[in-house]
């Protein structure tokens, strides 16, 4: 905490300023190892179950190199993710406790745990259904399909991502609720509100159809429960800290 407060506004912003140059350095060397690891990944969502029996086209020259270009840059932000979080704690691990800095570490192996759990849970589960659904629709509509490579690949990455970072909810609720911004009786007191939003969102990202409905909004609602549960943790963490503070405080005085 002393370091913390001795250090000056430029030197805050220096330091802001090498975090940066690190990130984007690695974010960089990340992207350019994404185009080699782009083609097998790309080769093996192709011939995946849930692609199988679509014919993937190029409706533009540019195309195939756009993919390339997508998932390039989504392998290197996603690689770059944990060495991100790092700076970020390592920025303002001065201001923190010693035992704040060791529970605000832990954060990013779970928070990176929980973006690939949202990304896996929505491309095995919610995909395959969305997928289903329409192509059930265009066979109804007896319309044959021809998808274009890049359009594919781009609601791909808009039904999966947003997941990833829907997942990190009970991360972010426990990191304001040791800055005491969120306490776990504001979460149950808007309870059912949230599970109005939850509803909301879930009807806005699946097609009207209710499994699909279900399959997003039950997860939600339980990572909500969880986020309570969580809250009430770090809460209680909260407060044992502030107490300790306060005591040491007086026998120091």
């Amino acid at each position: 905490m002393t370091q913390d407060k001795n250090m000056s506004v430029y030197d805050h912003i220096g330091e802001l300023r090498k975090r940066l140059i690190i990130i984007s350095a690695v974010f960089l060397l990340f992207m350019v190892a994404g185009f080699f690891l782009s083609r097998p990944v790309i080769v093996y969502l192709q011939n995946d179950s849930i692609a199988q029996n679509i014919q993937m086209n190029a409706f533009d020259l540019t195309d195939p190199l756009k993919v390339y270009i997508s998932f390039a840059f989504i392998i290197g932000l996603v690689m770059t993710a944990p060495v991100a979080l790092y700076q970020l704690w390592a920025f303002i691990s001065p201001g923190l406790y010693e035992n704040e800095r060791r529970v605000t570490l832990m954060y990013i192996p779970i928070s990176f745990a929980l973006f690939l759990a949202g990304i896996a849970f929505s491309y095995l589960l919610l995909f395959p259904f969305v997928v289903t659904f329409m192509s059930n629709i265009a066979e109804t509509l007896k319309v044959e399909g021809e998808y274009g490579i890049q359009e594919y690949f781009s609601f791909l990455f808009s039904m999966t991502l947003p997941f990833g970072l829907i997942f990190q909810f009970p991360i972010l609720v426990m990191f304001l609720t040791r800055l005491g911004l969120v306490t776990p009786m504001l979460l149950k007191n808007i309870r059912k509100f949230s599970y109005f939003a939850i509803l909301v969102i879930a009807g806005m990202i699946t097609p009207p159809e209710l499994v699909s409905h279900l399959m997003v909004t039950l997860p939600l609602i339980v990572l909500y429960e969880i986020s309570i549960f969580i809250s009430g943790f770090a809460y209680r963490k909260r407060l044992q800290a502030e107490e300790d503070a306060l005591l040491e405080e007086e026998i120091t005085s």
